[in-house]
């Protein structure tokens, strides 16, 4: 398989100061296209930096992309780098420079001096011509090696990704297509997932590889498979067996998120739903409404934060907040109950919990949270203990009531 090294340059990227997104999607296209993404390397912007990670690159790679550094400011230096590293000088780009006062003209503005020398490019690259910005890409061969140079910014790098540099690429070496198939799963830790499907994994060929990406609340499996005809048949039979021992663990495949899944329950069985949130403070709701045409299915929530709102809102009775505490399995039940009755819904949800830093206890800790399922003929509470990170408890609780009322749904099929 052909190998790519991938170079990010700027020191934005290294004082956090920007996210490296350019990694995250180029690595993603080079995967759909049947490239291995060996390494991706980010460096600052200073010439013996850039140079040792030429070096190193291509020692391991057959195809060196490099982002960034190639703006009109003293600070970008990639082009002059390049320029010293293959032995050229740069020359006046009539194509660059034309593409330059097309962007200029349409700001309504005159090229400046210093964005004119953006289009003296390297004598020894192909110009890679910019139609979405000043600075244009290069492209250098190096006898079976090719280093690939575009710039930072994201959707200029992308256009020129998709319309030149990946297109060309195809043409010169050869490609290993990678198929991939992620399950998704909730309500599970890893480390028993990975007990319970250790025989199915063992099994596995060798040309299919599992990987286990944990996040708040979900494990998802990635299945990979490359060099192998009939790949996506195969790897269909594999999952397949494995659904048959972690099926009520599984929620959704590839792209799927919770609130998706759930959404289209709803819509494909004409169902309605409400919230009642404390502890997820709205949360909840953001994700329901995060889906285009949630508005079929989702009526409405509440965010009761105090005890006052529980009971003037949602009809919460003084007796059991007093009696349990508004962090228990009465309450939950009676917010989700009161959320359907006023929202008149199917389905509602709740949550109540202590989401920290403070207000934990011995018999109720941080991250103690009560969630809460009512439909028109029974309401139930879960109890879940979520660790001490506010913003995970948030996260964790949130898809931990949809998985629960994906299961509740698919219950009455």
């Amino acid at each position: 398989m052909t190998n790519v090294e991938l170079i990010n340059i700027g020191d934005e990227l290294l004082i956090g100061q920007i996210v490296n997104t350019n990694a995250t999607w180029i690595g993603q296209q080079l995967s759909l296209s049947g490239y291995w993404l060996k390494q991706i390397t980010t460096i600052g912007d200073n010439e013996q930096e850039i140079v040792d990670a030429l070096n190193a690159a291509m020692s391991r790679a057959q195809i060196i992309l490099i982002t960034g550094g190639l703006g009109p400011t003293k600070d970008d230096l990639t082009k002059d780098v390049l320029c010293k590293y293959f032995n050229t000088q740069l020359v006046f780009n009539e194509q660059a420079y034309s593409d330059i006062e097309n962007i200029f003209h349409a700001r309504g503005k005159a090229v400046t001096e210093t964005n004119k020398r953006q289009a003296e490019l390297p004598a020894a690259c192909i110009p890679i011509y910019n139609k979405k910005g000043t600075a244009p890409g290069m492209w250098f061969n190096h006898g079976e090696q090719v280093f690939v140079s575009m710039p930072g910014v994201p959707f200029e790098m992308q256009a020129m990704m998709q319309n030149d540099v990946l297109p060309k690429l195809r043409q010169l070496y050869e490609s290993m297509p990678l198929v991939h198939k992620t399950i998704l799963t909730q309500g599970i830790g890893e480390s028993d997932l990975s007990d319970r499907i250790a025989a199915w994994e063992n099994d596995l060929p060798a040309h299919l590889k599992l990987a286990y990406l944990p996040a708040a609340g979900m494990v998802r499996l990635r299945l990979t498979g490359k060099g192998v005809e009939h790949m996506e048949q195969d790897m269909n039979l594999r999952i397949d067996k494995l659904k048959e021992l972690i099926a009520p663990y599984i929620f959704g495949y590839d792209d799927d998120t919770i609130q998706s899944v759930v959404g289209k329950l709803l819509t494909e069985k004409q169902k309605t739903l409400s919230v009642a949130e404390s502890c997820t403070g709205g949360f909840l709701a953001h994700l329901i409404t995060s889906i285009p045409g949630s508005s079929t299915y989702f009526m409405g929530g509440t965010v009761s934060y105090s005890n006052a709102a529980k009971m003037s809102q949602l009809h919460v009775s003084e007796q059991s907040l007093k009696e349990y505490g508004a962090v228990s399995e009465a309450v939950a039940i009676e917010m989700a109950i009161g959320a359907r009755k006023t929202y008149n819904t199917d389905f509602a949800l709740s949550t109540t919990g202590i989401a920290g830093p403070g207000g934990g206890s011995l018999e109720k800790p941080i991250g103690t949270v009560w969630i809460g399922v009512a439909t028109h003929d029974a309401c139930f509470a879960k109890k879940f203990m979520l660790g001490t990170n506010r913003l995970r408890i948030i996260q964790v609780a949130a898809d931990t009531a949809l998985n629960m009322l994906r299961k509740k749904i698919n219950e009455h099929n």
